[in-house]
């Protein structure tokens, strides 16, 4: 696409006028020129989709409003700069309203204004082209398969499910354990749909403190509370058009859920501090750990909200369900891993496959790769040996134990490895070891923790 010819069309009744700008134009040897001296034939080639045509307002046989109307309509993406012998500051106005990119009157430096023009939209074009070729690599990166690596037939469900969930804009809630890959499958929906091209934003619902998560979501007027200094977009806002990921859904306040279930009903926000409501269309998905349904049975989760929010659901089997996937999986990562740490080939002996497949695999795929890629880096050999594959954690803790800390280092390292292991993810974290969520955030502000 970069080498392709740049097309400029010349549309001028004045033959000499018309043979000085393509002078001037051809002294750059990428541009592809072309010259009409009337409208009709310069319509008629609008088929080759130029990306500039220099449009002379006073033509004979249409007047130039007519012109950029019908080049417009035929290629939307085309730049038409008009150059008019009228310094008409009314006319250029409407023009540059009406779609024309610029406005210039002709005078000595006419083809110098002309250059510089063309230019600065070659290099928007040029810049539009990376964008697009980034989104399509993006795109190509979280294909289905390769995205989710498997054969089993649970995950043969959730690439059916996923195909479905890809073909239109219905809300998707994802639900599995920590370590199985929601966020890969919510991308993967997103760069496979209709939204593809458009913003794909994620929100760890579960990481942002109650007191903010209303502010993180809807954005902030300057001076709604202390600390807000200046205006803020929300992620819907930023997601406009796009898709907003809530990932851990279920860890949303109570007193917040009816605010989200507003915004899907209304689609509009309203900023925290102001007035004004923001039309917003976004796509949503949405996951969680937990089962929602229970939770609503529970009275921490509202029905209306959890109703509103299934829409097509996908369940992520955990890895120790997906059989011989554990294998195809292990490998995928010893291949990458090898390959990007300029190792040899590596493979898996069959008592280390085996020792593989009787495993129970706890922190699932995340684990998995983990711990296959640690037997890389201790096996010695071409092939890794049911040795290199360390499950317990025994010696671990024995060496934490011998340290000689206080109870505060080691209550800070025990929270700091829970964090890494699930994400940063703080209400978990606080559930799993039975400590109030206050107390991490403090520690998370005091900076004795990390959640980068």
């Amino acid at each position: 696409m970069k080498n392709a010819p740049f097309k400029i069309f010349i549309l001028d009744d004045d033959v000499w006028y018309s043979e000085l700008l393509e002078y001037h134009l051809s002294l750059n040897p990428d541009y592809e020129l072309k010259k009409f001296h009337s409208a009709k034939d310069c319509l008629a080639s609008m088929y080759e989709r130029p990306n500039v045509v220099t449009l002379d307002y006073s033509l004979p046989d249409k007047n130039g409003d007519e012109v950029l109307k019908k080049i417009k309509e035929q290629n939307p993406d085309t730049q038409v700069v008009v150059i008019s012998g009228q310094e008409d500051v009314a006319t250029a106005v409407n023009l540059l309203k009406k779609g024309a990119y610029d406005y210039i009157v002709k005078d000595e430096e006419t083809p110098e204004r002309l250059w510089n023009t063309i230019t600065k939209i070659r290099e928007n074009v040029s810049l539009r082209e990376e964008i697009n070729q980034l989104k399509e690599e993006i795109g190509q990166k979280y294909d289905f398969s390769n995205v989710i690596i498997g054969k089993s037939e649970p995950i043969k469900r959730v690439f059916a499910m996923m195909e479905k969930a890809s073909k239109t804009n219905i809300t998707v809630s994802i639900n599995g354990e920590t370590g199985t890959g929601k966020e890969l499958v919510a991308k993967a929906i997103h760069y496979n749909g209709p939204k593809k091209k458009t913003p794909y934003v994620a929100v760890n619902v579960a990481a942002i403190p109650k007191e903010l998560i209303e502010s993180e979501l809807f954005g902030h007027e300057k001076g709604a509370f202390t600390g807000a200094l200046a205006r803020r977009l929300g992620k819907f806002e930023e997601a406009n058009k796009g898709t907003i990921f809530l990932d851990e859904i279920g860890e949303l306040d109570i007193s917040l859920q009816s605010k989200l279930l507003r915004v899907l009903q209304e689609k509009e926000i309203t900023r925290v501090g102001g007035n004004t409501v923001i039309p917003v269309d976004v796509r949503i998905i949405v996951a969680t750990h937990k089962n929602l349904a229970e939770e609503v049975k529970k009275g921490t989760f509202r029905e209306d909200l959890y109703y509103r929010l299934l829409g097509l659901p996908i369940n992520l089997p955990p890895l120790r369900e997906r059989g011989g996937d554990i294998l195809v999986l292990a490998k995928h990562f010893i291949d990458a891993f090898a390959k990007e740490n300029g190792m040899g080939r590596k493979t898996l002996s069959a008592e280390a496959q085996q020792k593989l497949l009787s495993y129970p695999f706890p922190g699932n795929v995340r684990e998995l790769k983990a711990l296959v890629e640690l037997a890389a880096v201790l096996c010695d050999e071409a092939v890794i040996q049911e040795e290199d594959i360390n499950f317990s954690a025994n010696h671990i803790v024995r060496d934490f134990l011998d340290q000689e800390r206080t109870l505060k280092e080691y209550t800070t390292d025990i929270i700091q490895r829970f964090l890494n292991k699930y994400d940063n993810n703080v209400l978990l974290v606080a559930d799993k070891l039975n400590i109030g969520k206050s107390t991490i955030y403090r520690m998370i502000q005091n900076k004795e923790l990390s959640v980068e």
